[in-house]
């Protein structure tokens, strides 16, 4: 339930309110806060480019489970 309203809340966002959010994953990601595979679906391309583009590519990481 919280992620389909964690989606909802990143749909209704505009533009700037996605990058910001994006923005506020990858710094708990280079914190250590947070992981890459806990980022929402639709935020996952732009965490990973902001994380590419400041040279903490290697937290882009994401296990395959059941195998």
């Amino acid at each position: 339930m919280v992620t389909l309203l964690t989606n909802l809340f990143i749909l209704i966002q505009n533009n700037g309110g996605k990058e910001m959010m994006a923005m506020l994953w990858a710094q708990q990601i280079m914190l250590g806060k947070k992981n890459y595979e806990q980022v929402p679906r639709l935020l996952k391309d732009k965490v990973k480019e902001i994380l590419e583009d400041s040279g903490m590519g290697e937290l882009v990481t994401e296990e395959v489970q059941g195998k």
